[in-house]
């Protein structure tokens, strides 16, 4: 006996583990030493001591404070936390408090969130098994999971979970559930032969995985993997392995806030330099004018405001049935140009149902959808009454009769199937076909039955009516039951069975990626009572037809597929289904007639694996490590990727992605924790709408950033242009405060609320190397700070020269600043066209702008007049009143910004299409 490899309970399980399905039972008992009678105590509690408990090692975890005190390594906070500093050394405490308020906040969510992402893990732990039955000592005894070791005799039942990766020794109507794992929404029909080496883990008959879960039948297994060794466990230590990639937005604003930085800190220092060599003023002032303009200039409010648009944008998806587990998810979705989906349950219903029927004397096809028996049966163009045709009546009435599922309304009329999925998709067509169950049963009651079993590949039942006669009934895979027919049934009476025909029939079925079953009968004496095999093989069957089962597309995912074309987004199907299976769904959803399994890319080198990445679209038979390759490869061509996913199969794959994004219906708990988003209704829809809110929230992003970086540069430039041509402050240290406090709670925070701009998910995705701030931006952003400045010091300037004080002259060049600011929101509600995103609008449609933004007009202007009348204000700051005709000059003046600016717009902008 070879001997057994002591892996630890902390290791990756060795590479020989992969070949036990390969091997026959006998053998897999040899090189394990598992005696029939099961192993005795003493052996077992050496194995336990050589391989460690069957549970999963939890990953080394960062102390709490050290993953609180990582959520302050960043610039942009670093930047944040420096103007905290200058507005305590200016004592403005109220400043202060705001900005490491919301630093304190921001590192509380992220602090929140990493310790969300590290529950993945903790999901796919529980998924083992607590208890197992176990042969011991040559008796069956009941054990904690932890307890079993390689060479164990498990016993397996209907409901279990199984509870170590097994080598089957024997199956008896044996199906696992093995989706987690594999994808496949069908149950997996157990066996005890050796498979090919190279099988994929959807092929291992003769495997049943930890974690999977028995749905029907009864079996023996030989445990051949424990804890990290299971695999369920190398999944676990895949996801471990996995880094997740930095979202585009975290990316771009770490550039940004590096760029920033450097920026403030230079002007800063030209500032106090120029004033202290040119014009030779004391360091003390200089010293506070640099602070002052650093004050001015850092967009103190933008994480905050940041904060708040994703959490709008949070709120508008949730709306939408996508829930968003990860702030920074939000934007990253607007900048997807690949979503790579599963097919169960996302692009198909996951609901069986039967779709063709073939009889000797045509084909049908049947409509409708889901379990719900509502649908027609068409020859063609022609619509069928079942009735009239007594061969499909006859298939159908068989259907209903040898079947172990119920279909049942719920009370808000929704049809639940409870059973086999295939047997569920039979009982449904029979009920399309007008035939009631009851009834049905009650004519011809079931006597006996065969159930199926994946060594025979068919069921059979016997039925009794009430007039003497008696009924077998097989229904299973087309090549067993032909085996067993000598006959076809036609309308005119039998006839002898073309084999070849019907094997082409079924290929043909197949080919569209429908699972074929075929049904065949036999009249029987009343006397017999009992059924046996040998019953079936006396005497002929004659055949019925073939049916043809589909999981049918989502209508709504077909139109989302097409408006993701539209968007320039690319969809690719990785799904661990057959091959066949695969390629047809892929062709409904026109993503090409091409399909690349699991073992095909395994003979890829890695520039063949990225080529196949890149250009095809459809994979099947697919492992984690294949989902994991193929996203790396996406993102190494510079793309940003959404994985969608529903199993533990798919955990590592979603945490790699740029947004991962589960199923919440029926996806496993680790495929949440693991996702960035997830699907409250499990639909592809939702994934578009998502993106159409990502975009929209990263539209909204740069509008603030365009609108909030001049308004703060022009602050800071009013102080560097007086520093720099030696004339005294147009506005003061403390009224630039004022400034920066006021809007960055109104006016700031209107563009997180706007709405999408016309043509939103008409535009390709951005690419994700793209920076923040384009030139064009860029160019506006310059334009509107050069205005602003110059109706800041033109009216200070002006009523200086007219002789007012210095108080007035500054509230005049401080409200010129506000209105100005004002209007240019008003531009900055357009990033591709007009005012508001209109293309033309202009200033009609800024009139005519969303709500928050004419609230936050509304609440700035009160302020305003606070700060220019208020007694209490006035000393504050030192403001003075001003006339009303000094109002209609700056409005006049804000009107003048606003059209310059749209001016540019319209002479550098491409319309939208």
């Amino acid at each position: 006996m070879a001997p057994l490899a002591d892996t630890g309970p902390s290791e990756a399980p060795p590479a020989d583990t992969a070949a036990w399905h390969a091997l026959d039972a006998d053998a897999v008992a040899g090189r394990l030493g598992s005696p029939a009678g099961g192993l005795d105590g003493a052996e077992a509690a050496a194995r336990l001591g050589r391989f460690g408990p069957n549970r999963l090692t939890p990953p080394r975890r960062r102390p709490a404070w050290l993953r609180f005190l990582s959520q302050f390594h960043n610039l942009l906070i670093y930047v944040l936390l420096a103007s905290g500093a200058v507005a305590l050394a200016l004592r403005h405490w109220t400043d202060a408090g705001v900005i490491f308020g919301v630093v304190l906040v921001n590192a509380l969510i992220g602090y929140l969130q990493e310790g969300k992402a590290e529950q993945a893990m903790e999901a796919i732990r529980n998924m083992l098994s607590p208890h197992a039955v176990v042969l011991r000592d040559g008796h069956a005894v009941t054990l904690e999971a932890e307890a079993l070791v390689p060479g164990d005799r498990v016993f397996l039942a209907s409901g279990d979970r199984v509870p170590a990766d097994l080598r089957l020794v024997r199956a008896k109507g044996l199906l696992v559930q093995e989706a987690a794992l594999t994808g496949e929404s069908v149950p997996a029909a157990k066996a005890t032969a050796a498979v090919a080496a190279d099988a994929a883990l959807g092929d291992r008959a003769g495997m049943a995985y930890a974690g999977t879960i028995v749905a029907q039948g009864q079996g023996t297994g030989i445990v051949v993997a424990t804890g990290d060794a299971t695999e369920i466990g190398r999944i676990g230590h895949l996801l471990a392995s996995v880094a997740q990639v930095a979202t585009p937005l975290l990316v771009q604003m770490a550039r940004f806030g590096r760029w920033l930085t450097g920026g403030i800190l230079a002007l800063a220092a030209l500032t106090f330099a120029f004033g202290r060599l040119v014009h030779g003023e004391p360091w003390q002032d200089m010293l506070l004018a640099a602070v002052g303009l650093a004050v001015a200039a850092i967009p103190e409010g933008l994480p905050a405001v940041m904060t708040i648009t994703l959490a709008v944008g949070v709120t508008r998806m949730a709306r939408r049935n996508a829930i968003i587990r990860h702030l920074p998810a939000v934007e990253t979705l607007g900048s997807v140009g690949t979503i790579c989906t599963d097919k169960t349950g996302t692009l198909t219903r996951n609901e069986l149902v039967a779709q063709s029927v073939v009889t000797a004397d045509g084909g049908y096809t049947v409509g409708g959808s889901g379990y719900a028996p509502e649908g027609e049966f068409s020859d063609g163009n022609r619509l069928v009454d079942p009735a009239q045709e007594p061969v499909l009546a006859a298939l159908a009435r068989a259907a209903l009769l040898c079947n172990d599922a119920g279909l049942h309304r719920d009370a808000d009329g929704t049809w639940r199937m409870t059973g086999d999925p295939t047997d569920g998709a039979l009982l449904a067509l029979a009920m399309k076909a007008g035939l009631d169950p009851a009834v049905e049963l009650g004519r011809c009651p079931r006597r006996d039955a065969i159930p199926f079993e994946s060594e025979r590949q068919f069921m059979a039942t016997l039925h009794h009516d009430h007039a003497g006669h008696g009924l077998l009934l097989v229904k299973g895979a087309p090549e067993r039951v032909l085996d067993l027919c000598e006959r076809e049934r036609r309308a005119g009476g039998s006839a002898p069975l073309d084999r070849g025909r019907w094997t082409a029939l079924t290929a043909e079925l197949a080919g569209r990626g429908q699972r074929v079953l075929a049904l065949a009968m036999r009249r029987t004496p009343i006397d017999l009572s009992e059924l046996n095999l040998d019953d079936l093989r006396e005497e002929g069957l004659e055949l019925l037809g073939l049916c043809g089962l589909i999981d049918p597309p989502r209508e709504e995912a077909l139109r989302a597929v097409a408006a993701c074309r539209d968007a320039g987004i690319t969809v690719k199907m990785i799904t661990g289904d057959h091959a066949a299976t695969a390629a047809a769904i892929g062709r409904i959803f026109g993503l090409g007639d091409g399909v690349t399994s699991g073992p095909e890319l395994d003979r890829l080198d890695d520039d063949g694996f990225a080529a196949a990445a890149r250009t095809n679209s459809v994979f099947a038979r697919t492992t984690p490590e294949h989902k994991l390759r193929l996203i790396a490869a996406l993102q190494a061509d510079g793309r940003t990727i959404a994985m969608t996913g529903d199993g533990v199969n798919d955990a590592p794959a979603l945490k790699r992605a740029d947004v991962g994004v589960a199923m919440g219906r029926d996806g496993t708990e680790a495929a949440k924790e693991a996702a960035a988003m997830v699907l409250a209704d499990d639909n592809f829809a939702s994934i578009v709408h998502a993106v159409e809110e990502g975009r929209t929230v990263y539209d909204n992003l740069r509008k603030t950033i365009l609108f909030m970086l001049p308004t703060n540069g022009a602050q800071a430039a009013v102080i560097l242009a007086a520093v720099l041509s030696g004339t005294i402050l147009p506005i003061t240290p403390v009224q630039i405060l004022w400034v920066n406090m006021v809007t960055a709670v109104t006016l700031g925070l209107a563009l997180a609320f706007e709405a999408p701009e016309p043509g939103v998910m008409a535009r390709p995705p951005r690419p994700r190397h793209e920076p923040i701030l384009t030139g064009r931006m860029l160019r506006r952003m310059l334009l509107a700070l050069v205005l602003l400045v110059a109706c800041s010091f033109g009216f200070f300037y002006f009523h200086r020269l007219q002789g007012d004080g210095i108080e007035t002259a500054r509230t005049m060049a401080v409200n010129a600043l506000v209105v100005g600011e004002i209007f240019f929101l008003l531009n900055a509600r357009g990033l591709h066209g007009g005012a508001g995103g209109q293309g033309g609008a202009g200033l009609l449609s800024a009139i005519a702008g969303s709500r928050p933004v004419w609230l936050s007009i509304a609440l700035m202007a009160l302020l305003q007049l606070a700060f220019t009348y208020a007694p209490p204000l006035q000393s504050l700051f030192g403001t003075a009143a001003v006339g009303a005709a000094d109002w209609a000059a700056m409005i006049a003046a804000g009107a003048a910004l606003f059209l310059l600016v749209e001016l540019e717009k319209r002479l550098t902008e491409p319309q939208p299409r």
